[in-house]
């Protein structure tokens, strides 16, 4: 499955789903055993600490997750790749993340309503080459197509010290910048609040 070098043509042939009933095993499948990182499931920004850390046994988080899809919510979207998922990212009205409700860092600057992207998850053969912002660029149309306003997300700005892909899992500024998103709340030097309005 691996491509290396990446090239513009492999770019421009992903494919954006939102996460469904029908793909949904098109996430399992990218997620894998270890549902992405540590029995996360993209559950930690929705759940208190103690629920998120007790889902991470006996495939709690994967559960919460897949009834939240059951249940028709908004949770994310793949990018997929001949078929399958290479790359998720996490994207939901911001009040579904209780974290980023409660955080003092990334409180919110307004009451205007805005979907967040606080996390991805990107297949490791398929890392540093692009595709994150790629995949921005299919949240924007997707928020275009739906009538959503303001797209949100807390990346995290280039430092000295070269960041491990299991870190990424937030996304580089960079990505954000490339697909047009502005910084509007600099509270954190570090992970800057960012916003793409779309017209």
């Amino acid at each position: 499955m691996k491509r290396n070098p990446p090239d513009k043509e492999f770019l421009s042939a992903l494919k954006f789903e939102p996460v469904t009933r029908g793909n949904w095993h098109k996430l399992v499948d990218l997620f894998g055993p270890r549902g992405a990182c540590g029995n996360c499931w993209c559950m930690y920004y929705r759940m208190s600490n103690s629920a998120f850390h007790d889902g991470k046994v006996d495939q709690g988080n994967k559960e919460a997750l897949r009834e939240l899809v059951w249940d028709n919510k908004p949770v994310g979207l793949l990018a997929v790749y001949e078929g399958q998922a290479i790359a998720w990212c996490a994207f939901a009205p911001r009040e579904d993340f209780i974290r980023l409700e409660r955080s003092r860092v990334h409180k919110r600057i307004d009451q205007l309503p805005v979907w967040s992207i606080p996390c991805f998850f990107v297949h490791k053969d398929f890392r540093r080459q692009g595709v994150t912002a790629e995949l921005l660029k299919g949240v924007i149309q997707y928020a275009r197509e739906k009538g959503i306003g303001i797209v949100e997300a807390y990346p995290t700005m280039p430092t000295k010290v070269p960041l491990a892909d299991s870190f990424g899992w937030i996304g580089m500024y960079s990505a954000f910048k490339k697909a047009g998103f502005k910084i509007v709340d600099r509270t954190s030097k570090n992970r800057p609040m960012v916003r793409f309005n779309v017209e």
